[in-house]
This record gives C-alpha cells, structure tokens and sequence, in this order.
C-alpha cells in the first residue's frame, strides 16, 4: 500500500530542509521535496526526500505537478511573495477533496481569528497601526481559511539564524561586532530547527488532532543583544561586542516594512515564552548557543547556517514591492 505524499515547500530553505530530514526517517509518507532549480534535486534527495520536483510560486504552470496526490502540504515562502502564496492558497482550495492538511509557518500579532487584533492599534505607539509585516503573516494565513482548507498554523517569533546574517563582515573583522536597534530589550527568539520539529509532530499526528489549531512557538528564555553577543562570541571562541543602532539608521539599511517589524521587538511584544512547543514535542525549546554548536537533523550548526545565502541584505529593500499588497 502507497504511502501518503507529503509536498514540503521551500524545502531547501531552513526549516524545510530539517522538516525533510526528519518526515524521511519516520517511514510514514512519500517525502516530496520542491525545489526552484534542478541543481538542488541530489542534496534534497541526500537529506532523505522521496521525490524532488520543480515548484515555483511565481509559476502556476508548476503547481499541479507537484500537488498530483498530495495528502499534506507544508506551506512557507518568503516575505516578499506574500501575494503568489495567496494565489496558491486559493488554487489548492480547488484541490479541498485531495489536500487533507496543510501545515503553515506564520508569526504571532496580527490574527483575527484566535485574537482580536486591530490592525489600526500599534501596541506601543498612538497613532499607528499593527506592523505591515505581521498583517501579511495573517493574510496568509487567512487565505488558506478561506480556502477551506484544514490548517495547522505554527506561530512563530523572529528567527535565530535571521538575527546576524547582515553583520557577518563586522563580526569577522578585527573588532568583533555588530549592531542593530534591539538593545536591552529581551525576546525568545526561536530555533528553526525547532519549528521543524513541530511541523513533523503536527504533520505526523494528523488533521485529526491538529486541524484548526493555532501555535505560538518561541525559544526557552528571552535574550538582550549583549547576552547574544556573549552566546555566539562563546560559540565562536572570540569576543564580540553588540553596538546600538538607531531606528532610523536601521530603516535606512533595510526600508520601512522591516524596520516596523523590528520596531515590535524592541517594545516587549515578543519578550514571553510559549509553552505550544513543550506541548507539542515533550521537552524545551532549543536555546540559542544550543542552536550554534549543535546540529541539525540535517547535519549542520547555526554557525554553519549563519554564512549561508540571506534574502536581507544592507542597502536593499526586500520587501519595497510586496508593502503594495492589499
């Protein structure tokens, strides 16, 4: 008897690689991994996936191939294609007989659904509204509600691995540091190594238990920048000193949308601790010198993965395009 197919988007991204190396070694599905250019199909299929096909967000042409007897979807993309994703979302809405989970990564702070969020209230500034980037999380989740489809949505707070990436040239240099806007205020950034975890629980658990279940995943212990700085210079067995950076120095690297999502993270909204991954796994969320020196189902460390390819990059506003979303 065939095994149910499982089709893990963005697989070669962070969290789907982890989730491929982990789904493969449980013998429960066909593990089909997407991939945009054929040149990835060997590593995906080394980390244990089944099947690589072509998947493109932008290319609708590349959908019904890889959804052919799709049973469960792992749904991620990256900001910038907030709009393609709502497209697909509604396309696999016409597939509602065939798809009988979808599993979504998203982020906490804008819902309608299990809060009652207004999009028009900043939580810490009068006047403005909820972060444009934390809207399109909702959005996306919210476009596979409309689809009918049945969902599990994995919340989760800002990314370990997207924290240092742009500074890489300052922490190798002579000095030994970095700088960003976030200070002395502490947040449980989370692991994505973690959240991999959680999609396979979820994935392998079933709609039954999970469907129309909404969790908030964060790491073990809220952190200032001074005790991250301390955390990866441990790790990398070097001193490494964190330098403020103003708000609008940091809006100058990388636009506005990112900057008001960082905003978020310096006035305490992302400080708490969830206990949804104990729940969900049976032990601790992975600290963040745990994340640098150990590995992944996948075989690598944070620091690994810390020099490897960014979607953020000084100078650049990724997300200039998609804040024209409506």
């Amino acid at each position: 008897m065939s095994m149910p197919v499982v089709l893990i988007t963005s697989a070669t991204g962070r969290i789907g690689r982890e989730l491929v190396a982990r789904l493969s070694k449980t013998s429960q599905f066909t593990v089909r991994a997407t991939c945009h250019t054929a040149s990835k199909a060997d590593y995906l299929k080394s980390l244990g996936a089944h099947e690589v096909v072509p998947f493109d967000l932008k290319a609708p042409a590349t959908w019904d191939a890889a959804l052919k007897d799709v049973s469960v979807v792992y749904s991620a993309s990256l900001d910038p294609l907030l709009e393609h994703h709502l497209k697909f979302a509604e396309h696999m809405g016409g597939h509602k007989a065939q798809i009988k989970h979808v599993v979504r990564v998203s982020c906490m702070g804008a819902d309608t659904n299990t809060a009652s969020y207004d999009k028009d209230k900043h939580v810490s500034r009068t006047g403005a509204g909820i972060p444009l980037m934390l809207q399109h999380y909702w959005w996306g989740e919210e476009a596979l509600i409309k689809a009918g489809l049945p969902l599990t949505v994995l919340r989760a707070n800002f990314f370990m691995n997207h924290l240092l990436k742009t500074d890489l040239e300052t922490i190798d240099g002579p000095e030994g540091w970095f700088a960003n806007p976030l200070g002395d205020t502490r947040n449980s950034f989370i692991c994505t190594n973690d959240i991999a975890e959680a999609a396979a629980v979820v994935i392998c658990d079933g709609p039954d238990r999970h469907s129309d279940k909404f969790y908030d995943l964060t790491g073990p212990v809220p952190q200032s920048m001074h005790e991250i700085a301390e955390d990866l210079g441990k790790a990398m067995g070097k001193k490494l000193e964190y330098r403020p950076q103003s708000m609008e120095q940091f809006e100058k690297d990388f636009g506005p949308t990112r900057a008001g999502f960082f905003e978020y993270l310096t006035n305490g909204f992302y400080t708490r601790c969830s206990p949804d991954f104990y729940n969900l796994t049976g032990h601790k969320p992975t600290s963040y010198y745990e994340y640098l020196t150990a590995q992944g189902a996948c075989g690598e460390t944070g620091l690994q993965e810390l020099r490897q390819g960014n979607l953020w990059k000084k100078g650049v506003d990724a997300m200039k395009d998609a804040a024209a979303a409506k």
